[in-house]
């Protein structure tokens, strides 16, 4: 079984950086409250390191 993450976009990024916006686009994130899910890498995990504070991160068994 692989890992997966699902992530979450809970807080806007208005106010915030580009680099953060873009990140946030990045991840296949588009409005507030979006899921996806994306595979447990360490790129995906710098990606969302970057932008803690502006998402919720869950593990899930695929």
């Amino acid at each position: 079984m692989s890992k997966r993450l699902r992530i979450t976009y809970r807080r806007s990024a208005i106010g915030h950086t580009e680099d953060q916006k873009k990140t946030i686009r990045s991840l296949g994130l588009g409005k507030l409250n979006s899921t996806v899910e994306q595979a447990d890498t360490p790129t995906i995990r710098g990606m969302i390191a970057k932008v803690r504070h502006l998402v919720q991160v869950e593990e899930v068994d695929a």
